[in-house]
């Protein structure tokens, strides 16, 4: 079947508050790719930016530049791909189903990466044609500021750099501001937007909800695996050793000549301060900086009351970064006793007699060495999360992604696994097909999130019925063969096993995505 393609002089074309933006329609989708919101000078807050004549908006733009380097990605499990990056970086990517004055939904994406890395194109799964094609929804996906380029805290040395340390998150607001003023241009709807993003994305959702400066360009927020601990989401105390280091690694003198470094020098010199000062706790950048512009990690600091009324979706997969215990263990050709002989030897006999049955109680439809590949850090996070959260309003609703990938006999699902699920997706990512099964969770999952998207409400006639959470009364939603509300089913397995391992999984997650491990 052929399908239809259309890109003409005239259309389709979009006269934004920038300019005008010529983009395509393909298979009833119309794509505007790599539109610049801003342009900003290193270390300063961004500005407007304008151009004269018809802007091309056919190819996304660039990414923000990365202090690790590029490397191949052999995933069978996700779609990636290699983007061109440069410090101007601040654009955005929309897909439509229409120009016109239909006031859909508007589904905003921040790509995940922690706040170091990643891009709003570098993962096929993330693309928002068919969230838009089927949801009848307006999606948007943006670039900013990362690490160093986004985070690095100069206030130390001047006025001028008083906001340095949240450039990334000044970034993502400025984009916020744009789609408020343009959005209704593309057939979007400026007073329903949602938040949403995985990993560092969910972190950005998380932080902008700590941010006044946000306040009333988003109306309801859906954070993916992205709730982390106090260490993973502020930057505390002075940059001042940072910046030392940084000059001192540049060759230059001073901030204004830093601000002017070749960015490959910059970002080399970014490996040397990851090195002395973010693994001994100091401030290294690369999270924004608690001040008067940000304030601060929820679970550090109080949720700020103007954004109580939020509505939210909480959750994480079963396996996060554990999963990968999982690959090559042929798990349901095990004995009982070869499960039993392998957490003992891995969590010892103690731990295994106290969590074992917990394990059971709670993951029924799971073989017990699957204990080995469950996440506990995320979850504990979580639980902290909507604890307090959950105090404040009566609209935030928690789930878990349940569904082990068909492959290698079974893999428990992966830090990321559910991104093809909910951008309806999965299509593309091999590893993720199961006749049946993935097509069954794939529609349960994108008809929660686009009933949350239109009505701040995820119930819909896909799923059991869903209840809000409270502070002592869990009401989490497991994603997976069979779908099921399950209430506080694993508070007293998580608390067990974090209890005995938390510190060790944050330091291998830590190691495993900041850059430490092999150093």
């Amino acid at each position: 079947m052929v399908k239809k393609f259309r890109y003409e002089m005239d259309y389709p074309l979009v006269d934004t508050t920038c300019g005008i933006v010529h983009g395509y329609e393909y298979d009833d989708v119309i794509y505007f790719k790599g539109i610049p919101y801003a342009r900003a000078e290193r270390f300063e807050d961004p500005k407007a930016v304008t151009w004269d004549g018809v802007l091309e908006a056919t190819a996304y733009g660039y990414a923000c530049p990365t202090i690790e380097e590029p490397s191949l990605d052999n995933s069978l499990d996700f779609a990636r791909r290699q983007e061109l990056k440069d410090e101007a970086c601040q654009n955005l990517n929309i897909w439509t189903p229409g120009l016109d004055d239909e006031k859909r939904p508007v589904l905003v994406w921040l790509h995940g990466g922690g706040m170091s890395f990643g891009s709003s194109s570098e993962d096929g799964l993330c693309e928002g044609d068919n969230m838009c094609r089927y949801g009848k929804v307006v999606v948007v996906s943006l670039n900013h500021r990362l690490n160093l380029l986004g985070f690095c805290d100069l206030s130390d040395f001047g006025e001028k750099y008083k906001n340095s340390g949240n450039q990334g998150l000044v970034d993502i607001v400025f984009a916020l501001r744009w789609i408020k003023d343009n959005i209704s241009k593309f057939g979007g709807n400026p007073d329903n937007v949602m938040l949403f993003g995985q990993s560092g994305g969910g972190m950005k959702v998380t932080a902008l909800l700590q941010t006044p400066e946000a306040d009333g360009l988003y109306h309801k927020g859906l954070i993916m695996s992205g709730v982390q601990g106090g260490a993973m989401c502020d930057c505390t105390g002075s940059g001042k050793k940072m910046g030392e280091i940084l000059m001192e690694e540049t060759g230059c003198s001073s901030i204004e000549e830093l601000a002017k470094a070749p960015v490959k020098e910059f970002l080399r010199a970014g490996k040397i301060v990851r090195k002395k000062l973010k693994f001994l706790g100091y401030n290294a950048g690369e999270m924004p900086f608690y001040s008067n512009y940000y304030k601060g990690d929820p679970l550090i600091h109080p949720f700020r009351s103007e954004t109580a009324h939020i509505p939210l979706l909480v959750g994480s997969t079963f396996g996060e970064f554990n999963a990968p215990f999982s690959y090559g263990i042929s798990k349901h050709k095990m004995t009982d006793r070869e499960m039993e002989d392998m957490i003992k030897d891995t969590l010892g006999e103690d731990l295994y007699s106290r969590a074992a049955l917990l394990f059971k109680e709670a993951y029924p439809e799971r073989p017990l060495v699957d204990l080995l590949s469950m996440d506990y850090m995320f979850r504990s996070y979580i639980r902290s999360y909507m604890k307090r959260r959950t105090k404040l309003n009566g609209c935030t609703w928690e789930y878990i992604f349940n569904l082990d990938m068909p492959m290698l006999g079974g893999v428990s699902p992966l830090h990321g696994n559910d991104l093809g699920f909910v951008f309806n997706t999965t299509d593309r990512a091999p590893a993720l097909q199961e006749p049946g099964v993935t097509e069954k969770v794939q529609k349960e999952i994108f008809d929660t999130v686009m009933a949350f998207a239109k009505t701040g409400n995820p119930n819909n006639g896909s799923i059991p019925k869903w209840d809000p959470s409270k502070p002592e009364d869990f009401k989490t939603l497991v994603f997976g063969r069979e779908t099921t509300i399950r209430n506080n089913f694993d508070a007293r397995l998580n608390d067990c096993m974090a209890g005995e391992l938390l510190d060790k999984q944050v330091k291998f997650m830590y190691d495993s995505v900041s850059g430490r491990a092999g150093d």
